[in-house]
């Protein structure tokens, strides 16, 4: 019994000193600034493990027909590097990743890989919630009508 108890205090005291992950949601709006600004929308989640994180994204941006624009719908995973802790309640952090995409326009579609890079910063608010600003540049893979689209956004965020 006494055996038992000793494991039983030593589990207890080595959970206490692990960091739990830490996840956060975004769910954002912004521009996508290829080849002319055009509304984007979306949401991001992700997995931090301190200094490295993690993150899927999905985005969309409508087609404009009279100004000869394709929609285009992302979905990605990315890695993200970023600063262990908020400095004055700024945390900023650098993403790079990949997936794939949709662009549509009328009749033609295309559906490829792509791949993006990109940063930006959480900015605190109260709690959990944080305000996220956020910059990617694209690279669509395959023959899209733009192969460089960039993407700026602002978010809500919510750390859990």
């Amino acid at each position: 019994m006494r055996r038992f108890e000793l494991i039983l205090i030593f589990a207890v005291l080595l959970s206490g000193m692990a960091r739990p992950a830490l996840a956060d949601l975004t769910t954002f709006v912004g521009a996508n600034r290829t080849p002319s600004n055009r509304t984007v929308h979306g949401t991001a989640l992700g997995l931090s493990l301190i200094i490295i994180g993690f993150e899927f994204e999905y985005s969309g941006t409508p087609e404009v027909r009279a100004a000869n624009t394709p929609s285009l719908r992302t979905g990605m995973f990315n890695m993200l590097v970023q600063t262990p802790f908020g400095f004055s309640g700024l945390q900023f952090y650098g993403t790079a990743g990949g997936g794939l995409y949709r662009e549509r326009l009328d009749t033609y579609q295309e559906t490829s890989f792509g791949g993006n890079v990109g940063g930006g910063v959480k900015i605190a608010l109260a709690g959990p919630l944080r305000v996220r600003l956020d910059y990617r540049l694209f690279t669509l893979h395959g023959t899209p009508h733009h192969t460089k689209p960039q993407r700026v956004y602002i978010g809500l965020n919510l750390a859990f």
